[in-house]
């Protein structure tokens, strides 16, 4: 049985931790954009939560050592957003009171083997999973290579905005971005109930200005930019038509296959 003094320096420990990993990155170091200038070093509890795809008061709490419940999945999300080494993301895990699961084993769990397969022999065309939220599920190989995503990218609209190597490789980022965030509305507005869409916005729009921006504009519609384009460094500007498919077995799920454009 687990004392209650116990319990309490482990919460500590946590917190400590935490805000050690913290401290030792800057956004320069995960990917981010950076906007304005910065009074201390090291992450902000915003951007920290943003990366790892959870609620700003949720990671403030967990930082704290309040008492609350966590999950090895989201555990696993914030040790790839703080760069852990997996010695880290396993003493993360038995901080907080779980057995950590074996490397690699949250993200994409729930994908069939038919559904990965499909994607995989997609390449090397790109091709994404991502649900209603735009919460990433899984990309295949190509999608890594060609769009620049990476572990620590979640969510589609948060990569879009705070992912510098992102941003960098998309060839028309400023003409393209209202229309990506009117369409990110006009989702969120068939469920103005879910407070997954809101909590999405909170959070990018406390480290994006640019996203704060346009958000306010209230402008709403489909996603027309149906080419995508990207600077790739040796073939240099390659666009792509976008197709998204809805999974039947999962319905707020949807595959997304690209195609190049002939040049």
């Amino acid at each position: 049985m687990t004392s209650g003094s116990s319990i309490l320096g482990r919460r500590e420990q946590l917190s400590d931790f935490l805000r050690s990993r913290r401290a030792r990155l800057t956004p320069g170091d995960v990917g981010m954009a950076v906007a304005g200038r910065r009074r201390t070093p090291g992450l902000r509890r915003e951007e920290v939560a943003v990366l790892a795809g959870v609620g700003v008061s949720w990671y403030t709490w967990l930082e704290q050592g309040r008492d609350i419940n966590v999950s090895a999945e989201v555990l696993d999300a914030i040790s790839r957003g703080l760069r852990l080494n997996e010695h880290e993301r396993v003493h993360l895990h038995r901080l907080a009171g779980l057995n950590p699961p074996p490397p690699g084993e949250a993200r994409g769990a729930a994908v069939s083997p038919e559904l990965r397969r499909l994607m995989d022999s997609w390449s090397p065309r790109p091709a994404l999973l991502r649900d209603r939220h735009w919460h990433i599920i899984a990309v295949n190989d190509a999608a890594r290579r060609v769009f620049g995503y990476g572990d620590s990218d979640h969510n589609c609209l948060i990569t879009f905005f705070t992912n510098a190597r992102y941003r960098a490789m998309h060839v028309e980022w400023e003409s393209v971005a209202p229309s990506v965030v009117a369409a990110f509305r006009a989702d969120a507005a068939h469920a103005p109930d879910d407070p997954e869409f809101g909590r999405i916005v909170d959070d990018l729009s406390a480290v994006s200005p640019e996203f704060a921006e346009l958000w306010a504009r209230h402008d709403v519609g489909p996603l027309v930019q149906a080419v995508k384009a990207v600077r790739d460094p040796e073939a240099g500007e390659l666009y792509f038509d976008m197709t998204a498919l809805a999974v039947v077995d999962h319905p707020d799920w949807y595959l997304e296959l690209y195609n190049p454009r002939p040049t």
